[in-house]
C-alpha cells in the first residue's frame, strides 16, 4: 500500500510538473524537493533522489519505523540514480553498482540479493538457507553467489512459449553446479558483497573506504554525512577514472550483465552455488505475447555475442582461466545464436530441394539413413528424457521444441545480423526494455493457449515464409506419392518438412482462420508470400 501511494505520487509530480505542497512533511523535505525539481527534470536527465519522506515511508529506518504489531522494519531506502544524457549509464549494471555503493554507504551489509522489478520472494526462510551455505567454512572463502532458479507464475497449462527456459534455469545449472557453479542469470541471487571487489586473493581497493567490504557504518542513515556521501556514490560522473564496472563491481560491456559478471566473477576464481528448494523461492511474470518473447530472447542474445568476441571470450580466456569444461559450458550460451545457420539450412532448404523433386538424403535402402535416423531420435530422446524427468509434460516438452526452431528463424537470426551490423559501424535499434504490462485481451488468449502475433515485426517474417514453404512442400510430395510416384528418396525430407508442418499450426492459424487482434499481421503475411514465391523460383534455377 505504501509502494502504491508513493508511485501515484511520484506519476502524478512527473505529469504536473512540480511538487505540489500537500506532498511535503517538513521544511527540510520542501527545501530539498524544490530546489533539485527544475523544468528540465525528465526520465533521462535528473540528480540523485534518496530522500526521506517519513510521511510517505519512501525509507523505513529499523531504529524507529515499526509495524502494526510494534516490531521494528528493516530500512527501506527509495534510490534514484543520477542520469545525464551525456553520459552513459550502464542499463541495469550500472543501476546494481550505484545500489551496490549506495548501501555500503548507509549499512554495508555482507549479503546482497539482486531481484528484478517483476519478481517476488514466496519462501520467507530463503535467508536462513543461504546463511547455512555462506557460513560453512568449507565453502565461505570461495564463495561468491548462490543462483535460486528463476521460476513463474501465471504460465499458461502447456507454456506455450516455453517461458520456463527450464534447461537454462534449471537442468543445465545442475550440470554447472557440479563443476564451479551456475551462471549468474540476473534475479534470486545473493552475492557477498566481498565477491564484487576482486577476486578471493586479488581483491580490488575501493576508491573511498566507506566502500570497502570490512568497512562499519556507525551513524545513522538519517545522518546529514551519510545522505551526503549516498547522493556523491550515485552520481553518474562517480566511476570516472575508477574500475567500476570492468575490476569490480557488475561488469559493463554486455547487454546480459547478469552472464557476464557470473563469467567473470568465475574466471577470477570465485565459485557459486546452485539451490533449488521444492517450493519456489521466488515467482515473477512472463511476456504472454510472442513479440515481447523474441524481442527479450534477441537482446539476450546480442549480449551474448558481445561476451563471446570480447578480450574475454569464453572460449580461449575462459579455459584459460576456469578450465576446460567450464569454458564449453559458458561457450554453450555465449554462441547460442549461432543455432540459426542450422536451424535456417533446415528450416528451407530439405524443403526447396523437395519442391524441385531432388533428395538431399540418404534412401531408406542405404546404411546412411540408419545412422542418421539414430542421431536424431538419440538427440531428441534425450531431450525429452530431461525434461520429463525435471517434471516436464509431453505438450511443455513438444511447445519447448516449437519455441526453439521459432527463436532460431527469428531472434538468433536477427540478433546475429544486428550484431554483426553492430560491429562493422552500422547503426541498429538500441536497448528495448520487455513489456509485462498485461492487456485483458492478451491475457485471455494466453490463457487459452492462443499463440498472441498482433504486433506487425520483421521477427515473423523467417517464420511465416518457412511456414508457407514447408506446407507447400509437403502437401505437393504427399500429392504426387498418393498418385504413385516413386518418392523414396524424399522420405527423411517428407519427415523433416512434415514436422515443420506440425510446429507451425500456431502460424496458419494466425493466417487464415483468426479474425482477433492477436492473428498474424496482414503485412507480414503479404511479404513472407512474395518471398516465398521468390525463393521457390531461384531454387528452381539453382537446383
Amino acid at each position: 500500500m505504501m509502494y502504491e501511494d508513493m508511485k501515484m505520487k511520484v506519476e502524478h509530480v512527473i505529469d504536473k510538473g512540480e511538487v505540489i505542497e500537500e506532498y511535503i512533511s517538513d521544511d527540510q523535505q520542501h527545501d530539498q524537493a524544490f530546489n533539485k525539481w527544475t523544468k528540465s527534470f525528465s526520465r533521462m536527465d535528473h540528480p540523485t533522489v534518496i530522500q526521506i519522506m517519513s510521511y510517505e515511508q519512501v525509507i523505513l529506518d529499523k531504529s524507529k519505523d515499526t509495524d502494526i504489531s510494534g516490531q521494528l522494519m528493516p530500512n527501506l531506502i527509495y534510490v534514484s540514480r543520477e542520469k545525464s544524457k551525456t553520459s552513459p549509464h550502464h542499463f541495469k549494471a550500472g543501476a546494481l553498482n550505484v545500489l551496490l555503493r549506495v548501501s555500503a554507504v548507509m549499512t554495508n551489509a555482507p549479503i546482497i540479493l539482486t531481484q528484478d522489478c517483476d519478481m517476488y520472494s514466496n519462501d520467507p526462510q530463503i535467508p536462513l538457507r543461504i546463511l547455512c551455505y555462506f557460513s560453512d567454512p568449507a565453502l565461505k572463502s570461495n564463495l561468491a553467489f548462490i543462483q535460486f532458479p528463476q521460476r513463474f507464475h501465471g504460465l499458461n497449462r502447456d507454456d506455450i512459449y516455453a517461458s520456463e527456459y527450464k534447461r537454462l534455469f534449471k537442468i543445465n545449472s545442475m550440470g554447472f553446479d557440479g563443476l564451479k557453479g551456475p551462471n549468474y542469470v540476473g534475479s534470486g541471487c545473493f552475492f557477498r558483497r566481498r565477491a564484487l571487489l576482486g577476486g578471493p586473493s586479488t581483491p580490488v581497493p575501493p576508491e573511498i573506504p566507506e566502500l570497502g567490504p570490512d568497512h562499519v557504518v556507525r551513524k545513522p542513515i538519517i545522518s546529514q554525512e551519510i545522505l551526503s556521501l549516498a547522493h556523491r556514490v550515485a552520481g553518474c560522473n562517480y566511476e570516472n577514472q575508477t574500475g567500476w564496472g570492468s575490476q569490480s563491481g557488475f561488469r559493463y560491456g554486455s547487454l546480459v550483465e547478469d552472464f557476464y559478471t557470473g563469467y567473470r566473477l568465475q574466471c577470477e576464481g570465485w565459485k557459486s552455488l546452485f539451490c533449488n528448494p521444492e517450493r519456489a523461492a521466488f515467482l515473477g511474470d512472463v511476456p504472454i505475447t510472442l513479440f515481447d518473447v523474441l524481442s527479450q530472447c534477441k537482446r539476450w542474445c546480442i549480449g551474448l555475442f558481445e561476451v563471446a568476441f570480447s578480450k574475454y571470450n569464453t572460449l580461449i580466456f575462459g579455459s584459460q582461466s576456469m578450465g576446460v569444461l567450464m569454458s564449453l559450458a559458458y561457450s554453450h550460451y555465449a554462441l547460442w545464436p549461432i543455432w540459426c545457420i542450422p536451424v535456417t539450412f533446415y528450416s528451407f532448404l530439405p524443403q526447396l530441394a523437395l519442391l524441385n523433386q531432388v533428395g538431399i538424403f540418404p534412401k531408406i535402402t542405404e546404411p546412411w539413413f540408419f545412422l542418421y535416423v539414430f542421431l536424431f531420435l538419440g538427440a531428441y530422446g534425450q531431450d525429452f528424457l530431461d525434461f520429463v524427468l525435471d517434471g516436464g509434460t509431453v505438450r511443455k516438452w513438444w511447445n519447448a521444441q516449437r519455441m526453439w526452431m521459432i527463436r532460431g528463424l527469428s531472434c538468433y537470426l536477427f540478433s546475429s545480423i544486428e550484431y554483426l551490423l553492430k560491429s562493422v559501424g552500422i547503426s541498429t535499434h538500441g536497448f528495448s526494455l520487455t513489456s509485462k504490462v498485461v492487456d485483458d485481451e492478451q491475457s485471455k488468449r494466453y490463457g487459452q493457449g492462443i499463440f498472441e502475433f498482433g504486433v506487425p515485426s520483421p521477427l515473423f517474417v523467417p517464420l511465416t515464409v518457412a511456414a508457407i514453404i514447408n506446407l507447400f512442400s509437403f502437401l505437393l510430395v504427399l500429392t504426387q506419392s498418393f498418385s504413385g510416384k516413386n518418392t523414396e528418396g524424399l522420405c527423411l525430407q517428407m519427415i523433416l518438412t512434415g514436422s515443420i508442418v506440425l510446429n507451425c499450426l500456431p502460424v496458419y492459424g494466425a493466417i487464415g482462420l483468426r479474425n482477433d487482434a492477436g492473428k498474424m499481421p496482414t503485412q507480414i503475411t503479404i511479404i513472407s508470400t512474395f518471398v516465398s514465391v521468390a525463393l521457390y523460383y531461384a531454387s528452381s534455377l539453382c537446383l
